[in-house]
């Protein structure tokens, strides 16, 4: 094994150990969601204090099939009756959208002093990842782009259990499922499928999203087909909170407040305006009598589709409502995002470039 190799290696392992720590202390004090918080927190930390960490993005894969498998089962002939009864509250998705953009953009482009490629992208709630490769090849600068996204969905991550446990009064400690020794071997078996097959498939035709899309959309056939009846063990659940936390943790690795002060500064003012943004959101749907409160909140709140579902699960909402929301709002700021990045720079920039 090479110099380099080792490095790596001594750099996982001491990651996971971070992780590993960080949960039992969470759990030590009863924190919410100490599988997720634990690890996030913890890699956070070192992270900022100069520690090179280090994930594998495997495993962070394997956590976001788990969480798709585990969304697509709980997608039953039951709850497909009643998606006529969410349209009203999707139509605010791209109201809600345009809404982040018109706030954002102008922010951090005037304000945060970024190109406009970057604050652009950087505005849009979308999937990281994807808003970051967008930006990239509109000419937009990489690190901000991540480092703006990555305190969006942080911030939601640390805020969300406050909201819930003292703004709604709900608690966050249901299992997240149920034991593997308690399920049927069977279906254990063709939950398996669905996520690893799901997932490749998807993989395959470079559909966007797809570790969490297509073991979704298979695991959704199986339940509809009847063929299956349960959601992911708990143990997987668990390892699927761990290493998603590891991940958002690690991210922060040789971040330098001193050098990207102005680029933090602007992402925590553009954080705030779009928790604003989608306060106003929740409000509106819950006068609308469109949602109840903790699914308008978990629907409509700027963070991850991954983080969003497995808050969803601890205080028993409606899966189904919250997910249906996050992934509308993903298809669409992919689909129309470089569409409306094109027309802001027909429209106002053209006589500047």
């Amino acid at each position: 094994m090479s110099t380099q190799g080792r490095s790596h290696t001594q750099q996982i392992a001491l990651t996971f150990l971070i992780a590993a720590a960080g949960t039992l202390g969470f759990w030590a004090v009863e924190g919410p969601l100490p599988f997720l918080f634990g690890p996030l927190g913890s890699c956070l930390l070192f992270a900022l204090l100069g520690l090179q960490l280090r994930g594998l993005p495997l495993l962070s894969k394997l956590g976001r099939v788990t969480l798709g498998t585990a969304v697509g089962a709980s997608i039953t002939p039951a709850l497909v009756s009643e998606l006529p009864t969410m349209l009203a509250s999707l139509a605010l998705i791209p109201l809600y959208i345009l809404a982040i953009a018109l706030v954002g953009f102008p922010f951090l482009y005037r304000v945060g002093k970024l190109d406009k490629a970057t604050a652009f992208y950087a505005a849009m709630p979308g999937g990281l990842q994807d808003m970051v490769q967008f930006g990239i090849e509109s000419g937009g600068n990489a690190r901000a782009l991540s480092l703006i996204h990555a305190i969006r969905l942080l911030g939601v991550v640390v805020a969300a259990p406050f909201v819930l446990t003292l703004g709604f009064g709900v608690s966050m400690d249901r299992p997240v499922g149920i034991p593997a020794a308690e399920l049927p071997g069977l279906e254990l078996i063709l939950l398996l499928l669905a996520g690893l097959s799901g997932w490749k498939i998807a993989e395959h035709f470079n559909m966007f999203g797809a570790t969490v899309l297509g073991p979704m959309i298979v695991a959704t056939v199986f339940s509809l087909l009847d063929w299956i009846h349960i959601r992911p063990p708990q143990e997987s659940l668990l390892a699927a909170q761990f290493v998603i936390g590891i991940g958002v943790g690690v991210f922060y690795t040789g971040l330098n407040f001193n050098e990207l002060k102005g680029i933090v500064l602007a992402a925590l003012g553009y954080l705030i305006l779009s928790g604003l943004v989608a306060l106003g959101v929740i409000w509106l749907a819950g006068l609308l009598g469109l949602t109840q409160g903790v699914e308008a909140f978990l629907a409509f709140a700027p963070g991850g589709q991954a983080e969003m579902t497995i808050m969803a699960i601890v205080v028993g909402a409606d899966l189904g409502f919250v997910v249906a929301h996050h992934l509308s709002r993903l298809v669409i700021v992919i689909l129309c995002a470089p569409i409306i990045m094109g027309a802001i720079n027909r429209l106002f920039f053209s006589q500047h470039s």
